[in-house]
């Protein structure tokens, strides 16, 4: 009911505001706006003079100047296409460039040197992608992202779109690729590398309820599913990398932003002069989901604040140092109900007090070449994260505490690469020094027995990669090689870099105009999580004896590209992985286990495990022409991991079946809808041992999992769709853009494991078979007297999933 109340108040909201516009008596007629940007070489990055950008809607265009800029003015208000072509390069067009009178739309192209077919036709590069990148890449731009329907510019629920990728039923943001666990994928913001894209992240997972990158900053997403490049360390699925836009270098410009969960506001310009060498970008995200929870009483309140920034100095034509920010407060509290449901009783017995600091701040200096570019990067991560449990939630009671965890990451980078081009054969090379240093005190009542210890350590990680791409057969075929090792001096055998040494292979072979043939095959490693390599007990290290981790990757599949705005490709998979985690004291793979915990791997692990993953995909992709746009993928897939048996078992990501659909229709007057559909196959999960979970729940607040029956049973598949309505209203000096965003359209449910409780008494004491009082005994006695077994375990159906609307808006000055 009070779902409802709330559903019915959000569409008020949005139906007053938007009669409130209408009526209102705004000079909107004869409203135009700015395009600017630069145009860069692909290969150097160096700006190039002299291009030629037009607007192919109408006959207006301009040039670049000698730094690379362009600059076009007075343009009516509405979406355009935008192509740049010059002597010498190929003519790459962008689509859906939205233009307003409130924000200068900035749009950056990189260009590629033209290669002239028998027919002296160019072909346009409008599908580029990353040099000497070859298959398994995909890429997403600002207005894809920014009106994504149902993920409340979340950029984590915008890249599960992507073919091969899926998320969490539920409330967490895990990306998934092709079957592997969320910890082994990689984030560069600009090229700086961060630890995590998430609130409230999964220590040593990645994987959170809410993302912490603000939209209103990303130009461009790319996605690497594999082949990746040698210069990327640890990735074993992905590799996201966010190229950030540039503050505006006109006018002081912002946004206003309120959606479901969050308000947000974003400000950009020069510093100093206008057109000056010095720009900036900042914001400042505020969370209001705790309002809304409380409001339909949910028993947990998540409260977060997140902050980003971005400051470019262009020193003259050939360097440039820009320094990014990014971090996140995000604290977790109770709100017990008056009359709490068995559920909500359960929910709060589960989670821990929780707050959690990230930082990242980096610096980057770019120097173009007259045929690459180098470029140096230093930057800091640093992640804390505490957690506090009591049995009844008791706090301050320190006979009744269940966990008390505090832990610190950080991690100190220096990168260097260079890229440079001999004849026709493209090099790369580079390295990167990392010290890392890792605090944990933990406190924790398990199944197995207590743990208990305090460690700190550091330690230096290193690596080096050296890459070659060279065409052949008049450009039909494009070879890419690559080498890398990486090694470090904590683990046993981690000054040995021979035992990380990671080739790779990729080519791409055009079989007709338009259509590919793509292949690679590579070796990645990564180092297990710090969680994993700090862990100790009785005061030594006991996981410095691991390896790191291996996936070998074979992947084959065509690309075609029929029209300048369609892309459609098809890709086989095969990923073998070697040295993967397995759990001492359950003999089980990490991949096994899911994701639903507060920290991954705070144990002591052997590096026996293997798995495989194993499938294929299929992409549509239409870029905005004729006022429809859209991308569609399937995937199929196994994901198999073993034990210390050997055994491969599904994997907590085994879904098999992936379908995800999301598209948009520009109507006149700045009217637009979005849809979004989704479709996951049944997910694995393990029954509860009743037995054994009566005797551990009173002191550890835990279940205990049916082991021997691990990922028997499956869920029920998940399907959803979500719409968005947006209308764009544009005055003089500044734009309001309302949108309306259903998420779960048709309220599909999402189907979870059932969670597992203690059956109370009105008075919410413990209730028995026998009517008698319940005696759970004395934690660490098993002489004391108890009669835990005459507890009644329940079964607690968690399905979830409502229809939920929100609306809201973003001001543009």
């Amino acid at each position: 009911m009070k779902i409802k109340k709330l559903t019915f108040r959000l569409l008020y909201r949005f139906l007053l505001i938007f009669s409130l516009t209408l009526s209102g008596n705004f000079a909107i007629s004869q409203v135009t706006g700015t395009i600017n940007g630069y145009v860069r070489d692909s290969k150097s990055l160096a700006p190039i003079s002299g291009i030629s950008v037009r607007i192919l809607e109408m006959d207006k265009g301009t040039s670049t100047d000698s730094t690379g800029f362009f600059r076009l003015t007075e343009l009516p208000t509405r979406t355009y296409t935008l192509e740049a072509s010059g002597t010498g390069f190929r003519t790459v067009q962008k689509f859906d460039i939205v233009v307003s009178s409130g924000n200068t739309s900035e749009i950056n192209f990189e260009m590629e040197t033209a290669i002239t077919e028998l027919t002296n036709i160019v072909v346009k590069a409008n599908f580029a992608k990353p040099v000497g990148v070859v298959n398994s890449v995909q890429s997403l731009g600002i207005q894809e992202i920014a009106k994504y329907p149902g993920a409340n510019f979340d950029m984590s629920k915008v890249v599960q779109s992507l073919p091969g990728v899926s998320g969490s039923v539920g409330f967490r943001n895990d990306i998934i690729i092709r079957g592997g666990a969320p910890n082994e994928n990689s984030y560069f913001l600009d090229g700086v590398e961060i630890p995590t894209i998430n609130h409230f992240a999964t220590q040593g997972a990645a994987g959170g309820p809410v993302g912490m990158l603000n939209v209103s900053f990303i130009d461009k997403v790319t996605l690497h599913t594999s082949a990746f490049p040698a210069k990327y360390d640890n990735p074993l699925s992905g590799v996201l990398q966010f190229r950030l836009k540039e503050g505006n270098p006109d006018k002081i410009q912002g946004n206003v932003r309120l959606s479901a969960s969050e308000a947000a506001a974003t400000l950009e310009g020069p510093l100093g002069k206008r057109n000056g060498k010095t720009t900036f970008m900042a914001s400042v995200r505020r969370s209001y989901l705790q309002f809304i929870f409380k409001i339909i009483e949910l028993p947990f309140l998540p409260d977060y604040w997140d902050y980003q920034y971005k400051l470019n100095h262009k020193i003259d034509k050939k360097n440039e140092i820009s320094i990014i920010g990014l971090g996140s407060i995000d604290n977790f509290t109770f709100n017990k109900p008056e009359d709490a449901t068995l559920e909500q009783l359960a929910i709060l017995d589960a989670i821990p007090l929780n707050t959690q600091r990230t930082n990242t701040i980096g610096i980057s200096w770019r120097h173009a070449m007259p045929r690459g570019y180098w470029q140096l990067v230093a930057s800091k991560n640093t992640l804390t994260n505490t957690a506090d449990k009591f049995e009844n939630n008791e706090e301050g009671d320190e006979s009744k505490r269940i966990l008390k965890y505090r832990s610190m990451e950080d991690e100190n980078r220096l990168r260097y690469e260079i890229n440079n081009n001999f004849g026709e054969w493209q090099v790369g090379a580079g390295a990167v020094m990392i010290y890392a240093d890792y605090e944990n005190s933990t406190y924790q009542r398990r199944t197995y027995g207590t743990v208990d210890y305090e460690n700190s350590l550091g330690f230096l990680r290193y690596g080096a990669y050296a890459s070659l791409t060279r065409k052949f057969f008049d450009n039909r075929l494009s070879v890419t090689g690559g080498v890398r090792a990486d090694g470090n001096n904590f683990t046993e055998t981690g000054n040995d870099p021979g035992r990380t040494f990671s080739p790779r292979l990729a080519f791409a072979y055009s079989l007709a105009r338009g259509l590919n043939f793509n292949a690679s095959v590579g070796r990645y490693y990564k180092i297990p999580p710090y969680t994993i390599l700090g862990y100790s007990e009785n005061g030594k290290e006991v996981n410095n004896d691991v390896e790191y981790i291996k996936s070998d990757h074979f992947v084959a599949g065509l690309e075609w590209l029929p029209s300048s705005s369609i892309r459609v490709t098809a890709e086989g998979f095969i990923k073998k992985y070697g040295n993967y985690p397995v759990s001492s004291n359950l003999g089980i793979s990490l991949a096994n286990l899911g994701g639903d915990f507060g920290v991954l791997g705070n144990e002591k692990v052997t590096s026996t495990g293997e798995g495989e993953t194993y499938g294929f995909e299929l992409l549509f992709q239409k870029r905005l022409t004729k006022h429809f746009y859209g991308i569609m993928a399937y995937t199929y897939y196994y994901s198999k991991f073993s034990g210390t048996d050997g055994i491969l078992l599904p994997s907590a990501w085994d879904n098999r079946h992936l379908v995800s659909f999301t598209g948009g229709y520009k109507f006149g007057k700045n009217w637009e809808v979005g849809v979004r559909f989704r479709y996951q196959g049944g997910a694995p999960f393990t029954p509860w041992d009743n037995y054994l979970s009566l005797e551990n729940y009173p002191f550890t607040s835990e279940a205990v999992l049916d082991y021997p029956r691990l990922n028997t049973l499956r869920l029920e598949s998940f399907h959803a769709m979500d719409l968005r309505i947006d209308k764009k209203f544009n005055f003089s000096k500044w734009s309001l853009d309302l949108f309306l965003d259903i998420q779960n359209l048709y309220n599909s449910l999402n189907p979870t494991a059932p969670g597992w409780t203690l059956q109370r008494n009105p008075d919410e004491t413990i209730a028995t078979t026998t009517g008698e009082p319940y005696n759970p005994g004395i934690y660490g006695d098993p002489t004391a007297p108890n009669n835990r077994q005459k507890a009644i375990g329940v079964l607690i159906p968690q399905d979830s999933g409502s229809r939920l609307p929100s609306v809201g808006f973003v001001i543009e000055f």
